[in-house]
């Protein structure tokens, strides 16, 4: 799960969405958390990795596992 937060930044970017806009569509965290999430100094939680993974229509395992790239 080290590459979690650079995979989230691909597709953040990807979408051409700010840290505030990622926050406020996936609800319930702020643009803070989610650059905390980016950097590595945070782990998502369970729900909110899949929330994430739904969002960008990635499977759980392409975000979390570090072997697995995103299509």
């Amino acid at each position: 799960m080290q590459r979690f937060g650079e995979k989230l930044r691909t597709l953040r970017k990807q979408r051409g969405m700010t840290l505030k806009q990622l926050a406020q569509a996936i609800g319930h965290t702020t643009h803070s958390h989610v650059s905390e999430l980016e950097t590595g100094k945070r782990r998502p939680s369970l729900d909110l990795a899949l929330r994430l993974a739904r969002f960008f229509d990635v499977s759980l395992d392409q975000l979390v596992k570090d072997e697995l790239e995103l299509d």
